[in-house]
């Protein structure tokens, strides 16, 4: 996320990618700190832990921790990049319908399909990562990954659309918060949110009819 190298995909979305040159035992340090927070944070839940309980976790000082991810969000953010790599691959060089090949309608509900799975098995660590300075997340190359994916795919629907508009009404949709308080507040299911998301591409693609 927000920091990260960030190479160029298929039909020019950017990728997510490590440091080529980064030390080894950066390396080794990085990985202890995110797997000690991994831990931590699937135990005790983001809220409840500390950067100092992660350091102490990890083996490592306080200042190599705080040099290396600012604060808790940035740890998030980087706990959740290889998810984000992982994704990105799928919808920019996977099988259809989420990657090439399906109709522009049936990837777009597939991307977002990609999306809410990613929210419903990660979301508290993604509502961590977007602690921050408020549009912070705009600015990181996951949104702007996300946003080129779904400005392309709603131009190859009809370029009647308002792309520049609808791929940020799309990706609100796609939102952690906005799915807690769906599940928590409203009482939808997974499931209803997948169908509302399916719902709302194919009445954007009818704008335009």
């Amino acid at each position: 996320m927000d920091g990260l190298a960030v190479a160029t995909g298929q039909a020019g979305l950017p990728v997510l990618g490590g440091d080529p040159c980064e030390r080894a035992d950066a390396k080794r340090n990085r990985e202890k700190i995110l797997a000690a927070a991994e831990t931590l944070f699937a135990e005790r839940g983001t809220e409840a832990v500390s950067m100092d309980a992660v350091a102490e976790a990890a083996g490592v000082g306080k200042g190599t921790l705080y040099r290396r991810f600012g604060d808790r969000s940035g740890l998030a953010r980087a706990i959740l990049d290889e998810r984000d790599r992982e994704f990105q691959e799928k919808f920019i060089r996977g099988e259809p319908p989420l990657g090439p090949g399906a109709p522009p309608v049936e990837r777009l509900v597939a991307f977002g399909e990609g999306v809410i799975d990613l929210i419903a098995d990660y979301g508290d660590l993604i509502m961590a990562a977007q602690l921050g300075k408020a549009g912070a997340r705009f600015a990181g190359p996951v949104y702007a990954t996300y946003r080129m994916h779904v400005h392309g795919l709603l131009r190859d629907i009809d370029p009647r659309i308002d792309a520049d508009y609808f791929a940020d009404i799309v990706l609100a949709s796609l939102n952690a918060e906005m799915y807690g308080f769906w599940k928590s507040d409203v009482g939808l299911d997974k499931t209803r949110i997948s169908s509302g998301f399916r719902q709302l591409v194919t009445s954007i693609a009818g704008t335009a009819a």
